[in-house]
Parts: structure tokens; sequence; C-alpha cells
């Protein structure tokens, strides 16, 4: 049955939007007149079945935003499955829309809601799912939600600031790469032809670029060829494991790159284990899902074993020190927490600490990526422009 996306007005002048499941508009729009409301517009949503891969996904935003919601109704008072129906009224996208409908008739079959959602972990992280099952052990399912909203929230915006920092030099990066190509392939040589019908002695700058230029220009095609293989090769390869290990691991080797994956990765494994040890959830359970919730494939294949160390009843300060994951700062944090039988509070400094760093050190590359980019155009664009101008002044005084 189709989804329709309903804008109408109220009795008492509101206008409202709703998603409502409806057999064809005409007994959508009936049904909303039999109830009193002024229908202004009615649209079909596209269903999953019919939607482009690239649309099927849920945004990290609209999770949480339906998380919030959903803990106002448990707050309220409201059973969970009447919680989901009023939450559904509200949600716009469709596969999100369809994801709680299944939820609520497997809810209305028996199954719990941490149950119902273990179906969909790949889209809501295992973290969710964990949550959602130890709000309902302990019998306080808001506060367990409302804990990995605070957590989804601190996730999402540390995401959300690395790709806003890296989004101007990487435009920078971008733009003086097409720049040096426009003028090495397409100005220089026309400046060649028209040093030629003089026959001006060319300086070495003018004859370099002109020598880059014109390789360039004979071998474009075998150019582009090399990089469509590359993309090719790059995208049958991007999902196999063992190059995405290899991949993450590269990301380790690199100097910068290293700082940056190592403290993100700390970060968030040390907030979703201490999330998951707040909500009741056992140390072997917690570990396993913080391992999964490392973005790192190499990093956490390298945590898978810190489980296992901990079944043979080693301390959790031991079982990480081997994988020679954390940091010295890191590792000596937990074992003040362990010690203390704090830690899940000390989880959460280490995360926030890191958090932190991690956000002061792309303020610092961003801070010095930015000149260094703009002086490199700087003087390519000066050296251009030399090769260009130095042969014209070189044809002026022979002709005078």
């Amino acid at each position: 049955m189709p989804f329709y996306l309903c804008r109408f007005a109220t009795a008492d002048g509101r206008i409202l939007r709703e998603t409502i499941e409806a057999p064809s508009v005409q007994d959508c729009y009936q049904a909303l007149q039999a109830k009193g409301f002024c229908v202004l517009s009615i649209q079909k949503r596209i269903r999953i079945s019919q939607m482009r891969l690239s649309r099927r996904r849920i945004k990290p935003a609209e999770v949480i935003l339906f998380n919030q919601e959903l803990v106002a109704l448990l707050k309220a008072g409201y059973p969970v499955l009447k919680s989901l129906e009023l939450v559904e009224k509200r949600v716009a996208n469709p596969y999100l829309l369809e994801i709680i409908k299944k939820v609520e008739a497997e809810i209305r079959n028996g199954k719990t809601l941490s149950e119902a959602f273990s179906s969909y972990e790949n889209l809501f992280s295992k973290v969710y799912v964990a949550a959602l099952m130890a709000g309902e052990r302990s019998g306080n399912l808001p506060g367990a939600l409302a804990r990995y909203i605070e957590y989804a929230r601190i996730v999402n915006q540390t995401r959300t600031r690395v790709r806003s920092a890296l989004f101007y030099p990487t435009l920078l990066v971008i733009f003086s790469i097409v720049l040096i190509g426009i003028l090495v392939g397409l100005v220089l040589p026309r400046f060649s032809v028209f040093y030629a019908d003089f026959g001006a002695q060319l300086p070495a700058l003018t004859q370099w670029l002109l020598k880059i230029a014109i390789f360039i220009r004979h071998n474009l095609i075998w150019f582009g060829l090399i990089i469509l293989v590359l993309i090719f090769l790059y995208l049958g390869l991007r999902k196999k494991s063992s190059f995405i290990v290899f991949k993450d691991h590269l990301k380790l080797k690199l100097p910068f790159s290293r700082l940056l994956t190592q403290d993100s990765a700390v970060a968030l494994f040390s907030r979703t284990l201490g999330l998951l040890l707040e909500a009741g959830i056992t140390l072997v359970s917690s570990v396993t899902v913080s391992g999964l919730s490392v973005p790192n494939r190499y990093i956490s294949l390298r945590l898978e074993s810190v489980s296992e160390s901990l079944k043979n009843g080693e301390s959790l300060f031991d079982s990480l020190q081997k994988t020679e994951v954390f940091p010295p700062l890191a590792m000596d944090m937990i074992r003040i927490g362990e010690n203390t039988a704090n830690l899940p509070g000390m989880l959460a400094e280490v995360a926030d600490f890191y958090d932190e760093r991690l956000r002061d050190k792309i303020q610092t590359m961003v801070s010095l990526i930015e000149p260094v980019i703009i002086i490199f155009i700087g003087l390519v664009a000066a050296a251009m422009i030399l090769a260009i101008y130095l042969p014209i002044f070189n044809i002026i005084r022979i002709t005078r």
C-alpha cells in the first residue's frame, strides 16, 4: 500500500503535515475529509522497492530526531507501540517510515523493541540495539535512549566537524590542480606557436614548461585510460575486506593521518564502551560492540582479541595494552578507572579528552594547509606568468 505526504488545515487554523498510508489518492483524500480536515495537497511517496539504492539511507540527524520524539512520548506515559504509531506520522523519510512499520508489526507479534530493531542494526548500529536492550532489562527505556541520543549527537557533531574542516582545503587542492592543468595544457601550447613564428630564444623555464605541456597533450589519452583503470580498480576492490583492512592500515602509517585516525578511534571506542557499561551491559559484550563501532577496520580487528582476554580473566587495561592501539595516556586513565571502580566515568573523560584533541589537530591542520596551498598556487601562477612573458620581453628587445 503506498504512502502519501499530506498537508491539511484543521478547524482551528493549524496547518499540519503527515505521512498517511492509503490504497489511492482518492481514499486518502476522503479519509482526511471524514475527519473534518481541509486538504491542501497530497503527494505520493516513493516506496522502498522503487527507490534508488543511493537514497536508501537514514541520516544520523533523522535517527536522533526519531529517538527524541520517542523518548518524549515514553516519558509522557505512552506504551511503546502507541509511541511508535504517533512518531511515524511525522517521519518524512519513507525508508525510515517503512522500517518503523515493520518494527511495529514485529512488536505486535510478541517481540521486544530491541529484538525488532536488531534486524536493522546495520542501519541503526549495534550500539543502538544494545542501548535498547539495556533499557528494557533495567526497566528504564527512556533513560537508556536519552543516553544514546547524547552519545549519537556527540559522534555526529565530531564527524560533521571533521568533514566541514576538510572541505575547504580539499576545494583549494582541486582548484589548484584544475588551474595548473588549464595553464599547462591549453595556455602554454598556444604561446609556443606564437614564439616559434618569431624564432625567439626561449628561457629555460619556458622550455621546461612547454616540454611538459607538449608531453601531456600528446599522451592525454593514455593519462585518461590510466585514470579510468585506477578508478575501476578501486571500485572493484573498495568493498573487499582485505582491501579495506589494507587501506585502513595505511592510514596508520602516514604521519598526520595516523594521529587523526588513532585519536578518533580511541574517542569513539571509549565513548561507546562507557555508554554500554552505564546502561548495564556486561564488560565482555560491551567491548565486543564497542570494537565493532570503530570505523577503522584494522583497529577494529586488533580490538577483537580484547573480549577473549577478558574471558581469560585479564583486566581491561592488560587486554587493551596487547593490541597496541591505545596511546599511553589513554591506557593510564583506563587503569585508574579500573582501580577506582569508576570505569564508565573515566572512559567518558578519555573520550572527551581525545575528542577535544582531535578538534585541535584538525584546526591546526586546516590553519597550516590553507596558507601552504595559497602560496603554492601563487608560486605556480607566478612561474606560469614568467614563462609566458619572458619570451615576449626578449622578442620586444630583439625587434627594437
